[in-house]
């Protein structure tokens, strides 16, 4: 009897272990899912190393011509410098000439309003007619009217001058040559590109889904294949509208054919990436 009542005893007590190793399997499969994917703390990009709005200025002819380059790629150059010019000989020459006749008009006008005065103390002496003093007075505006249109040819002329001159409109290098020393250039064509290779950022293609989760100041790593180490940045400008993705993601997983926010991040350091190079970016949240 003694036995019957130990062996019911453990197989009672075995069916209660079996009831708590169950529930107990139950209960972690139900937490594992949660605890299996944690929330992402940053998000990743792709972007381009570019130059501030007005930091990168390609430069053009208004008029077709010769080229002279006067400023070789990777050359530093100031504001206001003379990079390029085209050839101008005959324009010039025809400017000193306009400059000359405007000497000459100066010249012939001095002399009519001195002759013009000798005219008037004459009539107020009774040695020449009013008629001659008429004469002399016309004389003078027509010398006038002659030096003024003399300086309006000067003018009209160095306009047409200044216009076969290139000069920088900001300090910073060369960064590209897209013309060649003697090629005959049209209007219009791009000759040099300029830009001050110390005001640049980051424009990062960040996907649509992605949006809500960027904000304004958030601290941003920047990375570059090929390159050692990070950069710190942080988040500038955040646009108010999508756009189609320019960039093809190098993570073939990445869908290509969707919106993106090009966020623009500012750099807080020096970065050895090149202008237009393409870079990694982590935005924490």
């Amino acid at each position: 009897m003694r036995r019957i009542v130990i062996a019911f005893a453990l197989l009672i007590a075995t069916a209660y272990a079996g009831t708590i190793a169950y529930h107990a399997e139950n209960a972690s499969k139900i937490q594992a899912p949660f605890d299996a994917a944690p929330l992402a703390s940053s998000v990743r990009a792709e972007g381009r190393l570019v130059a501030y709005p007005g930091a990168e200025v390609a430069l053009a002819f208004e008029v077709p011509g010769t080229l002279r380059l006067l400023a070789r790629e990777k050359e530093r150059v100031e504001k206001g410098e003379v990079v390029a010019e085209l050839v101008s000989d005959e324009q010039k020459a025809s400017l000193a000439e306009a400059r000359a006749r405007v000497l000459e008009s100066e010249a012939q006008l001095r002399f009519d309003e001195v002759h013009l005065g000798r005219f008037t103390t004459l009539v107020e002496k009774n040695c020449v007619t009013h008629e001659e003093k008429d004469k002399a007075a016309c004389d003078r505006d027509a010398s006038r009217a002659r030096l003024e249109a003399a300086r309006a040819t000067v003018a009209r002329l160095e306009a047409q001058v200044a216009k076969l001159t290139l000069r920088a409109p900001l300090a910073g290098v060369v960064i590209a040559r897209d013309s060649e020393e003697g090629q005959t250039v049209l209007a219009g064509a791009k000759v040099l590109t300029i830009a001050d290779l110390g005001r640049t950022r980051i424009e990062a293609e960040v996907d649509e889904f992605d949006a809500g989760r960027i904000e304004v100041g958030a601290p941003v790593l920047v990375s570059a294949e090929g390159y050692a180490g990070t950069w710190k940045g942080k988040v500038e400008e955040i646009p108010d509208a999508v756009v189609v993705r320019r960039l093809k993601p190098q993570d073939p997983g990445r869908p290509s054919d969707t919106r993106v926010l090009v966020v623009k991040i500012a750099l807080l350091e020096a970065v050895p990436v090149k202008l237009g190079q393409r870079v990694e970016v982590e935005v924490a949240r």
